[in-house]
Protein backbone atom coordinates (compact mmCIF):
# COMPACT_ATOMS: atom_id res chain seq x y z
CA UNK A 1 0.00 0.00 0.00
CA UNK A 2 2.80 2.47 0.54
CA UNK A 3 4.27 1.50 -2.28
CA UNK A 4 1.35 2.26 -4.28
CA UNK A 5 0.82 6.04 -2.62
CA UNK A 6 4.34 6.81 -3.60
CA UNK A 7 4.15 5.81 -6.94
CA UNK A 8 0.63 8.18 -7.12
CA UNK A 9 2.42 10.88 -5.46
CA UNK A 10 6.15 10.69 -7.90
CA UNK A 11 3.73 10.22 -10.82
CA UNK A 12 1.55 13.19 -9.82
CA UNK A 13 4.79 15.46 -9.07
CA UNK A 14 6.02 14.22 -12.52
CA UNK A 15 2.87 15.37 -14.25
CA UNK A 16 3.16 18.86 -12.33
CA UNK A 17 6.58 19.56 -13.15
CA UNK A 18 6.32 18.21 -16.67
CA UNK A 19 3.36 20.57 -17.33
CA UNK A 20 5.28 23.67 -15.97
CA UNK A 21 7.96 22.69 -18.65
CA UNK A 22 6.18 21.98 -21.32
CA UNK A 23 4.47 26.12 -21.04
CA UNK A 24 7.91 27.39 -19.82
CA UNK A 25 9.07 26.04 -23.84
CA UNK A 26 6.66 27.90 -25.56
CA UNK A 27 8.47 31.13 -24.36
CA UNK A 28 12.09 30.03 -25.99
CA UNK A 29 9.99 28.33 -29.26
CA UNK A 30 8.49 31.68 -29.89
CA UNK A 31 11.76 33.76 -29.59
CA UNK A 32 13.54 30.93 -31.63
CA UNK A 33 11.07 30.82 -34.74
CA UNK A 34 10.46 34.81 -34.54
CA UNK A 35 14.32 35.06 -35.13
CA UNK A 36 13.87 31.96 -37.65
CA UNK A 37 11.69 34.27 -39.73
CA UNK A 38 13.26 37.40 -39.50
CA UNK A 39 16.53 35.26 -40.95
CA UNK A 40 14.20 33.84 -43.57
CA UNK A 41 12.79 37.54 -44.53
CA UNK A 42 16.34 38.60 -44.89
CA UNK A 43 17.03 35.77 -47.48
CA UNK A 44 13.94 36.21 -49.16
CA UNK A 45 14.78 40.13 -49.67
CA UNK A 46 18.72 39.60 -50.74
CA UNK A 47 17.37 36.93 -53.10
CA UNK A 48 14.35 39.04 -54.94
CA UNK A 49 17.38 41.93 -54.84
CA UNK A 50 19.78 40.11 -56.50
CA UNK A 51 18.85 36.76 -58.15
CA UNK A 52 15.69 37.60 -59.55
CA UNK A 53 14.21 34.75 -59.12
CA UNK A 54 10.53 34.14 -59.11
CA UNK A 55 9.07 34.07 -55.65
CA UNK A 56 7.87 30.63 -55.04
CA UNK A 57 11.41 29.29 -56.21
CA UNK A 58 12.69 31.83 -53.56
CA UNK A 59 9.64 30.74 -51.07
CA UNK A 60 10.79 26.96 -51.45
CA UNK A 61 14.52 27.38 -51.05
CA UNK A 62 13.69 29.08 -47.70
CA UNK A 63 12.19 26.93 -46.67
CA UNK A 64 14.33 24.21 -47.02
CA UNK A 65 17.16 26.23 -45.32
CA UNK A 66 14.22 27.04 -42.59
CA UNK A 67 13.93 24.93 -39.52
CA UNK A 68 10.50 22.80 -39.63
CA UNK A 69 7.92 25.27 -38.44
CA UNK A 70 8.97 28.38 -40.29
CA UNK A 71 9.80 25.92 -43.29
CA UNK A 72 6.27 24.71 -43.86
CA UNK A 73 5.00 27.91 -43.67
CA UNK A 74 7.36 28.74 -46.84
CA UNK A 75 6.73 25.59 -48.59
CA UNK A 76 3.02 25.32 -48.16
CA UNK A 77 2.82 28.74 -49.75
CA UNK A 78 5.71 28.16 -52.62
CA UNK A 79 3.12 25.42 -53.57
CA UNK A 80 0.26 27.53 -53.09
CA UNK A 81 1.46 29.97 -55.49
CA UNK A 82 0.88 27.45 -58.62
CA UNK A 83 -3.22 28.13 -58.05
CA UNK A 84 -3.74 31.51 -56.31
CA UNK A 85 -1.96 35.02 -55.81
CA UNK A 86 1.04 35.33 -53.72
CA UNK A 87 0.06 37.44 -51.14
CA UNK A 88 -3.11 34.92 -50.70
CA UNK A 89 -0.90 32.15 -50.55
CA UNK A 90 1.15 33.63 -48.10
CA UNK A 91 -2.06 34.38 -45.87
CA UNK A 92 -3.17 31.01 -45.93
CA UNK A 93 0.09 29.47 -45.21
CA UNK A 94 0.07 31.58 -42.32
CA UNK A 95 -3.02 30.54 -40.93
CA UNK A 96 -2.48 26.87 -41.66
CA UNK A 97 0.96 27.42 -39.90
CA UNK A 98 1.47 25.59 -36.54
CA UNK A 99 3.77 27.63 -34.15
CA UNK A 100 3.60 29.08 -31.11
CA UNK A 101 3.75 32.79 -32.39
CA UNK A 102 0.96 35.02 -31.08
CA UNK A 103 -2.27 36.70 -32.88
CA UNK A 104 0.04 40.02 -33.05
CA UNK A 105 3.38 38.24 -34.79
CA UNK A 106 1.13 36.74 -37.48
CA UNK A 107 -0.76 39.77 -37.99
CA UNK A 108 2.72 42.09 -38.86
CA UNK A 109 3.30 38.68 -41.27
CA UNK A 110 0.45 39.02 -43.23
CA UNK A 111 0.98 42.29 -43.42
CA UNK A 112 3.45 41.45 -46.09
CA UNK A 113 0.79 39.71 -48.29
CA UNK A 114 -0.66 43.00 -49.50
CA UNK A 115 2.65 43.89 -51.48
CA UNK A 116 3.72 40.60 -52.22
CA UNK A 117 3.55 40.08 -56.26
CA UNK A 118 2.00 43.23 -56.64
CA UNK A 119 4.35 46.05 -56.82
CA UNK A 120 7.67 46.73 -58.29
CA UNK A 121 11.50 45.09 -56.80
CA UNK A 122 11.72 48.21 -54.67
CA UNK A 123 7.86 48.06 -53.23
CA UNK A 124 8.24 44.48 -52.48
CA UNK A 125 12.04 45.32 -50.76
CA UNK A 126 10.42 48.25 -48.61
CA UNK A 127 7.74 46.63 -47.05
CA UNK A 128 10.16 43.66 -46.61
CA UNK A 129 12.11 45.61 -44.69
CA UNK A 130 8.96 47.45 -42.46
CA UNK A 131 8.20 43.62 -41.89
CA UNK A 132 11.76 43.38 -40.78
CA UNK A 133 11.50 46.29 -38.13
CA UNK A 134 7.98 44.97 -36.95
CA UNK A 135 9.43 41.49 -36.24
CA UNK A 136 12.18 43.35 -34.64
CA UNK A 137 10.68 44.91 -32.00
CA UNK A 138 8.44 41.24 -31.27
CA UNK A 139 12.08 39.93 -30.97
CA UNK A 140 13.00 42.29 -28.19
CA UNK A 141 8.99 41.86 -26.40
CA UNK A 142 9.83 37.57 -26.97
CA UNK A 143 12.95 37.65 -25.22
CA UNK A 144 11.52 39.82 -22.23
CA UNK A 145 8.88 37.61 -21.74
CA UNK A 146 10.90 34.76 -21.83
CA UNK A 147 13.45 35.48 -19.15
CA UNK A 148 10.09 36.53 -17.03
CA UNK A 149 8.16 33.53 -17.73
CA UNK A 150 10.18 30.47 -18.55
CA UNK A 151 11.49 30.10 -14.60
CA UNK A 152 8.19 31.34 -13.54
CA UNK A 153 6.22 28.92 -15.13
CA UNK A 154 9.07 25.74 -14.48
CA UNK A 155 9.02 26.93 -10.64
CA UNK A 156 5.24 27.01 -10.52
CA UNK A 157 5.08 23.36 -11.77
CA UNK A 158 7.70 22.06 -9.68
CA UNK A 159 5.69 24.29 -6.60
CA UNK A 160 2.35 22.70 -7.83
CA UNK A 161 3.42 19.20 -7.61
CA UNK A 162 5.04 19.60 -4.22
CA UNK A 163 2.34 21.57 -2.76
CA UNK A 164 -0.01 18.38 -4.07
CA UNK A 165 1.97 16.05 -2.77
CA UNK A 166 2.47 17.79 0.31
CA UNK A 167 -1.16 18.03 0.75
CA UNK A 168 -2.00 14.31 -0.16
CA UNK A 169 0.94 12.97 2.08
Amino acid sequence: MVIVKLLFLTGIFCISTYFGMSVSKKYGTRLKELKEIQRALHIFEEKIKFTYEPIPDVFEDISKKSIKNIGNIFLEASKSMKYISAGEAWEQALDNSNTQMNKDDLEILSGLAKMLGKTDLDGQVSEIRLTQKFIDTKIEEAQIEKCKNEKLFKTLGITAGLTMVIILI
